[in-house]
């Protein structure tokens, strides 16, 4: 790019159409913003329990109530977004300043003091709290953004996929960061050398959510039309708006839909290092996480032309499926089983993607519905519900999985009894399968199509210009 044009976006002019640069640019943060995802949920656990010293059940329970935190947060900080009114915008500053502290929250989290395990305990506590309120501050206005970019029905479904495809590859990053630094630097498995590679992650990773939080912040800028017009909005309590969402039955389908399967898939998320280790018998877990994501990333275009083809929700039903089938095999490996899991993995992997990105933008959809319930552009308060119901699914996998495993007598760096094992497979690979049926057959009742969307962004751009309109789901 030319410094000319540097200035000038600099200078704050807003771009027009949804090229490669603004999904790119848009797309950015959500690398970085993985760290937030494998590190936390697979490595940072097993670190505090195998390494740190801390218990594995006071783990469970500080990860579940800092789910049950974000449940208030999320929906709080998107109501609080959308009625912000600043020169920069409603999104942007909260992605830019919350980056800073979410990159400190980070690297402390991931650099714990040696004391004893009650200080460990307390100082993971206050970390994960810190690093998920920060989280929410950026996470939420920052995908908030994303429906106001474009749209077109279609057009969405690729923004989406770009920025889930570009969080797929930072998540596999995220995932080899730790493989990646033991072998650069010679590291051993034992407790000194964890913390000296969790340490590099947090020096890599702190850096790099600043900087990719601030690209996009500049690229990016919000429409005119939604920016500094809060006052015209009527006062109604915060909870009457939030109910009012619930009328947006197209949304209430999705987000139970959504719900169901996210805290299926967060269980196998939290616990394959375990599964790995103690059900098969095998020290290539990273291996398994790499060809999961690389399989999900190659196959994401292909579900993107499926969607346009077929709809998202056919598409999307269909990911769930394939998803679905290959796991399920998986409940019944054993020790020295890792050619046949890997291939479950890979198959797996086919459906990663979509059950990724194409509810992320068929959510873009049912926000447009809202806006011709309401009148009003309400991303932030959808995308913070939305927030809850990823964040509790994975609140209550992490620690329901991780309380189960302390139930039946888990117990670090030793052979595990057959009743913890049944458990890992049980919770790893049969409960996420029934989870996606059930999750199926919600999904079903899903009503937005190609053209129903076209007749819902029509029926709106009448009722702003004060022409009699129609909604399209109650004729």
């Amino acid at each position: 790019m030319a410094w000319a044009n540097i200035l000038k976006l600099l200078k704050g002019t807003v771009q027009q159409g949804l090229t490669l640069e603004t999904s790119l640019a848009y797309s950015l943060p959500a690398f970085a913003l993985a760290v937030v995802g494998i590190p936390i949920y697979v490595y940072v656990p097993k670190f505090y329990s195998d390494s740190v010293g801390v218990d594995i059940a006071i783990l469970g329970y500080l990860l579940l109530s800092v789910r049950v935190f974000d449940a208030i947060l999320d929906p709080l900080m998107g109501y609080i977004s959308d009625r912000t009114e600043s020169r920069f915008g409603r999104r942007r500053p909260y992605i830019a300043l919350g980056s800073i502290f979410l990159a400190a929250a980070l690297a402390l989290l991931l650099n714990p003091p040696h004391a004893s395990p009650q200080y460990e305990a307390v100082w993971f506590g206050v970390c994960i709290f810190s690093l998920f309120f920060f989280w929410t501050v950026v996470t939420v206005p920052y995908e908030a953004l994303g429906p106001e970019i474009s749209f077109d029905y279609d057009e969405r479904t690729k923004l989406f996929s770009f920025r889930d495809g570009m969080l797929l590859v930072g998540t596999l990053v995220a995932a080899a960061s730790p493989s990646i630094i033991t072998a650069v630097l010679n590291l051993d498995s034992d407790p000194t050398q964890d913390r000296i590679k969790f340490f590099w992650i947090s020096a890599i990773y702190a850096p790099t959510l600043i900087i990719l939080c601030w690209l996009c912040t500049i690229w990016i800028l919000e429409k005119p039309n939604f920016t500094g017009n809060v006052k015209s909005r009527d006062g109604r309590k915060i909870l009457e708006r939030f109910a009012g969402i619930f009328s947006n039955r197209p949304f209430k389908i999705l987000i139970l839909s959504y719900t169901v399967s996210a805290f299926g898939s967060n269980l196998p998320a939290t616990l394959i290092l375990y599964y790995v280790e103690h059900v098969i018998r095998s020290s290539r877990a990273d291996l398994f996480l790499l060809i999961y994501f690389v399989v999900g990333v190659v196959f994401l275009p292909l579900w993107v032309k499926i969607s346009k083809i077929y709809g998202k929700k056919a598409a999307w039903l269909s990911a769930m499926a394939i998803n679905s089938a290959a796991f399920f095999f998986v409940f019944f490996l054993g020790p020295g089983d890792e050619l046949l899991y890997g291939i479950l993995v890979a198959l797996s992997g086919v459906g990663f993607g979509a059950t990724i990105a194409i509810p992320s933008a068929m959510q873009a959809d049912v926000i447009d519905y809202d806006e011709l319930l309401s009148g009003e552009r309400r991303e932030g308060q959808y995308v913070g519900l939305w927030s809850v119901s990823r964040q509790l699914a994975a609140a209550v996998g992490v620690g329901i999985s991780l309380l189960i495993l302390g139930h039946f007598g888990y117990e670090p760096n030793t052979i595990q009894s057959s009743d913890v094992t049944f458990a890992l497979r049980a919770l790893y690979a049969l409960l996420p399968c029934l989870c996606n049926i059930l999750a199926f057959a919600i999904a079903l009742a899903y009503p937005i199509s190609h053209r129903v969307h076209n007749d819902i962004r029509l029926a709106i751009a009448d009722r702003h210009a004060g022409r009699p309109y129609r909604d399209p789901l109650r004729v």
